[in-house]
């Protein structure tokens, strides 16, 4: 079983993102700890970049201070190197395209299975275009995680037939950020998902609260938060481990009683 499925195996899954290097890699490194500890099944390791078109301004922000502080792609795999050495929870990358094909495809496929990762997410490379990641990523036994949107319609069965670790459904368009209402019908991507692969589908986008992360796993098999960790990254920086700690203990409750 990959570590991916494992993540899965206990029923829902609670998938808290992180923007490597906000406040600092040693924070990150004890972000994942303090995670880890709290319930959450997978973690989403960001990959700073210049120009996150995916996300809205409280990601986009911590990549700014993240690359400011001198955070690199290599740093960022020395600090994976670490964890590992004290925690095997499922771990993806989450970046760009550009950030990949800066630092060479295959390079760098090499070094996140070399460090440890399970996989890694694009989400601005559409499906049609993917296979020049999604190889090299299977060769080095990292799943390449797709993503389906409200806008996906007829392709989401295409997309679910080739798709690798788990779906990452995006419950609403625009850009990552806290929502107050989730009004697109996620049940039903999940179930033409499901009606063409048996695959995780974990929902992300907009949720911030237990109820909200209770509600999306309660159609799905998780849910995805980022924003809402991200901004306790930035209003308390460098003492921020502890309410994060809290926070994901919270929602990573609600999402396992879904």
């Amino acid at each position: 079983m990959s570590n991916i499925a494992r993540a899965f195996e206990k029923g829902k899954a609670f998938i808290p993102f992180l923007t490597c290097g906000d406040p600092s890699l040693e924070v990150t490194e004890q972000l994942v700890y303090a995670m880890a500890e709290a319930g959450a099944d997978l973690i989403e390791l960001g990959v700073p970049f210049s120009d996150p078109t995916a996300e809205g301004p409280v990601i986009q922000a911590a990549n700014e201070r993240a690359l400011a502080g001198g955070v690199t792609t290599d740093k960022i795999f020395d600090m994976v190197e670490r964890i590992r050495k004290n925690c095997q929870i499922p771990m993806v990358f989450m970046t760009y395209a550009n950030v990949v094909f800066s630092y060479g495809i295959e390079r760098f496929a090499q070094r996140a299975a070399q460090v440890g990762m399970d996989g890694l997410i694009l989400p601005d490379v559409p499906f049609e275009e993917k296979e020049e990641f999604s190889e090299i990523c299977k060769d080095n036994g990292l799943a390449f995680v797709s993503l389906i949107a409200p806008t996906s319609h007829n392709r989401i069965t295409q997309i679910a037939r080739e798709a690798d670790g788990f779906v990452y459904c995006v419950s609403s368009l625009g850009v990552t950020g806290v929502r107050s209402n989730i009004t697109t019908d996620v049940g039903a991507m999940v179930r033409l998902v499901k009606a063409a692969k048996d695959i995780p589908c974990a929902i992300g986008f907009g949720i911030s609260r237990p109820e909200q992360a209770a509600a999306m796993a309660a159609v799905s098999d998780g849910a995805i938060v980022g924003s809402a960790i991200v901004k306790l990254c930035g209003q308390y920086k460098e003492g921020c481990v502890p309410y994060v700690k809290e926070y994901v203990r919270e929602m990573a409750e609600a999402v396992h009683k879904a």
